[in-house]
């Protein structure tokens, strides 16, 4: 078992794979809300062929301890602190979901090789809309586990075999506190207050050269290359129709290739 531990002491669990090395990349992978690094196996396996991968909990999730804070420049922090013991250069970031809006703010202010951003839209106050209608729900500790199965079942679409379904069902570590405190933002703030912290996180990319790619299984809108690149210059939006909230896991060879092709250009 690895761990090491962020800024304020909590401790995170990682995992690595492949040949660490300054020769060859570093790809660290970051899980979605209620997941773990282990729902990245299918890839990691494909990906340790030739690169060195790393693997972590964020707080509150998987191996990792809980913490006080669990707001998005907290669990920002959590990626440099694994990579500064495990990354011998700057790495190549990939997350999915909320993981995907983690790597986005840690390469406003870190020194990586490229942010991939699996099926997060950063335009939050949108997904705010979504939220609100269950939030009693999500907050009564009767209803809470039946909410978040039945929101996943909903995002994963159509495309995703039933037994990739099920492993990441069965890994899924759904602790309430955690949840909420993920989500308070949106819970707590106006769509005007949401789209200020988004506004402040991404002006970190402004006069840096960060390859970005944002890849979707479910539709974004046709404006969001656009909006996306006023914050990212030339940020790449990529949209594989129908394949859910989990195109990665539906297609691993697909990604994998599409990561390869991705860094090399």
């Amino acid at each position: 078992m690895a761990t090491t531990t962020a800024g304020d002491g909590t401790e995170l669990y990682f995992e690595e794979s492949g040949t660490p090395g300054s020769d060859k990349p570093s790809v660290m992978l970051v899980h979605g809300i209620t997941e773990s690094g282990e729902s990245w196996k299918p890839i990691v396996e494909r990906l340790a062929e030739t690169d060195h991968v790393v693997t972590m909990d964020l707080r509150g999730h998987g191996r990792s301890g809980t913490a006080n804070r669990y707001d998005l420049e907290a669990m920002a922090g959590d990626v440099p602190a694994v990579a500064a013991v495990t990354c011998e250069v700057p790495p190549h970031i990939v997350g999915h979901s909320l993981g995907g809006a983690v790597v986005s703010a840690v390469g406003a202010i870190a020194d990586v090789a490229s942010v991939v951003n699996v099926d997060q839209s950063l335009r939050l106050a949108s997904f705010k809309e979504g939220l609100m209608p269950v939030e009693e729900m999500l907050r009564d500790p009767a209803t809470f586990p039946a909410v978040i199965d039945g929101l996943f079942a909903q995002l994963s679409g159509t495309m995703l075999a039933a037994e990739e379904a099920a492993r990441i069902r069965m890994l899924r570590r759904g602790d309430q506190d955690v949840v909420l405190a993920v989500w308070e933002l949106l819970f707590t703030t106006s769509p005007d207050e949401i789209d200020a912290v988004i506004a402040e996180m991404l002006a970190g990319y402004a006069g840096r050269s960060v390859p970005y790619l944002s890849l979707f299984g479910a539709d974004p809108g046709d404006d969001y290359g656009d909006w996306l690149r006023e914050w990212i210059p030339g940020a790449q939006v990529e949209l594989w129709a129908d394949h859910g909230h989990y195109p990665h896991l539906v297609d691993p060879d697909r990604f994998v290739a599409r990561l390869h092709e991705f860094w090399a250009s």
